[in-house]
């Protein structure tokens, strides 16, 4: 009786297993869909870049986008904050450019390159973590192209853009945020605000940036594609 049991029991087993699987499958199909949707429904319609102003830079890995702004412009001098002793090797803060980013935190720590992501990892920060982390790097100016695009801001633009990265790092003015050092010596990591999560990922999070400037992007940016491609 126990063997028959065990018998019918399997084809149930079986049909449950495949309708998870359908089920995930399902939701990943929906979440890819409604993220290009939500990409692709421009916020702040109206904004054309103006003719002559300040340059900044979004770039992406093809996974993770970063927000490149010139080390002083526009009254705003980011050394103040991101100072040569955070990094390993000071020198490279004689680069004129920093790279922002933000993100989960054991995902960040935890994968210095791609080849280092674990399905673990991936699966912690898309159930989501209220550990944050803002990516700092020195860099000289980059040179537009594929991966790279220039991003013309009026000054009130770009002081906008700025607060909203300065309030995304933990840390009261005048204060020293946590620090965390970084892959190598021209980058490091300053403790962050704000929830990880498959809403809010670091892409949606440079939407974000742009949107509170008020240039023309997406309305929800969770893939590199839905920031990179209105630039």
């Amino acid at each position: 009786m126990r063997e028959y049991r065990r018998m019918t029991a399997w084809p149930l087993l079986k049909h449950l297993a495949l309708r998870l699987a359908m089920a995930f499958v399902l939701l990943i199909v929906g979440y890819w869909a409604a993220g290009l949707t939500g990409g692709a429904i421009p916020a702040n319609p109206g904004w054309r870049p103006p003719a002559r102003g300040i340059t900044i830079y979004v770039e992406t890995n093809g996974v993770h986008t970063d927000l490149v702004l010139p080390k002083r412009a526009g009254g705003i001098d980011w050394t103040r904050l991101v100072r040569p002793e955070h990094f390993g090797d000071p020198r490279y803060a004689g680069y004129d450019h920093l790279a922002f980013g933000w993100g989960e935190r054991h995902f960040y720590l935890e994968t210095p390159t791609w080849a280092d992501v674990r399905p673990l990892t991936v699966l912690h920060a898309a159930i989501g973590s209220d550990e944050t982390l803002v990516h700092v790097e020195y860099l000289p100016e980059p040179r537009p192209g594929p991966t790279v695009r220039p991003i013309v801001l009026r000054p009130a633009e770009y002081r906008r853009l700025a607060a909203f990265i300065r309030a995304s790092i933990h840390a009261a003015p005048g204060e020293t945020p946590q620090i965390d050092r970084g892959y190598q010596d021209f980058d490091t990591f300053y403790g962050a605000k704000g929830r990880y999560d498959a809403l809010m990922t670091c892409n949606a999070w440079t939407g974000a940036a742009l949107r509170h400037a008020g240039v023309r992007v997406g309305a929800w940016t969770p893939f590199p594609v839905t920031v990179m491609g209105w630039f």
